[in-house]
């Protein structure tokens, strides 16, 4: 594999960087709020979970104890 100099590199780097399509306030504004709903529902989710194996248990254990 051929070494590069500084020069070069910085140069490719530059050059690879200018392809990148970054995104627009509007965008990344959208996508935070929707990982935050997400995340939201997932934890609300996740509690009806607990909360229906927890009361599943302890009726399982409240029969048998």
């Amino acid at each position: 594999m051929a070494r590069t100099n500084p020069l070069q590199f910085i140069q490719q780097v530059r050059a690879e960087v200018s392809k990148v399509v970054w995104p627009t306030r509007r965008e990344v504004a959208l996508t935070t709020v929707m990982v935050f709903i997400m995340a939201a529902l997932t934890a609300v989710f996740f509690a009806l979970v607990d909360l229906l194996i927890r009361s599943g248990l302890q009726g399982i254990l409240s029969f048998f104890g």
